[in-house]
């Protein structure tokens, strides 16, 4: 899942970024509404954080031209303006959460993940494709009896490939959607992690692999025995 946070505290921005990755999330963030609005527009995001008080466009600026194109993307209204008139206002506005600052790490995962389940895309918590099974709340892969956990991005890219299965997925879609656009990792990591990937998939027997298609990309699919 593929979060964008716009903050423009930057130490507080880094230490959600860090908190979402340590639950499995792919993170970008931004510092203020113009950079929100450019990189909402370039990139698919499960839910948006938006800081209010931002410089260039505040958030219910950038919330209110979110909306305006037609995106119904979960978004959460964070900021230390705690009244009940600004609480409404982000509501009306579009908002589908506010969290006044200060607030607790806890609370703010739970309520990211609340809202990445409205989006209608990551209902299942039990991803199944052929023989293979992905538990999204403890990061495995299941084949039969055999069971094999997922680090951060190899729980991404599996997610991502069952979720989508048959779809082709081309190297820079996965670079941008896993990684993210401020990674500096090299476009190589992505065929790093698949590696890793089909390994596990070997280890518990699974009947499913991931196949390069040439010239364009990664496929999840079931071999037929």
């Amino acid at each position: 899942m593929r979060i964008l946070i716009a903050e423009d505290e930057i130490e507080l921005a880094r230490g959600l970024k860090y908190l979402l990755e340590r639950n499995k999330f792919s993170v970008d963030i931004v510092h203020d509404g113009e950079e929100a609005l450019g990189r909402f527009g370039s990139s698919e995001y499960d839910v948006v954080v938006l800081d209010i008080m931002m410089p260039k466009k505040d958030g219910l600026e950038v919330l209110d031209c979110i909306r305006k194109g037609g995106s119904n993307v979960p978004v959460m209204m964070l900021t230390a303006k705690a009244e009940i008139e600004d609480r409404v206002a982000g509501l009306e506005a579009g908002a589908d959460d506010y969290l006044p600052k200060p607030f607790a790490s806890r609370e703010f995962i739970a309520r990211v993940k609340a809202l990445s389940r409205r989006s209608g895309r990551y209902e299942d918590l039990l991803l199944t494709f052929g023989d293979l099974r992905l538990d999204c709340n403890r990061y495995e892969l299941t084949c039969g009896g055999e069971t094999v956990r997922l680090n951060n991005k190899e729980f991404q890219l599996a997610e991502l490939f069952l979720r989508h299965p048959h779809f082709v997925f081309s190297a820079n879609h996965l670079m941008d959607r896993i990684w993210g656009q401020d990674s500096n990792a090299d476009i190589n990591v992505v065929w790093t992690y698949i590696g890793f990937v089909r390994r596990k998939l070997k280890t518990i027997g699974s009947h499913v692999e991931i196949r390069t298609v040439r010239g364009a990309g990664y496929s999840l699919e079931e071999v037929r025995c």
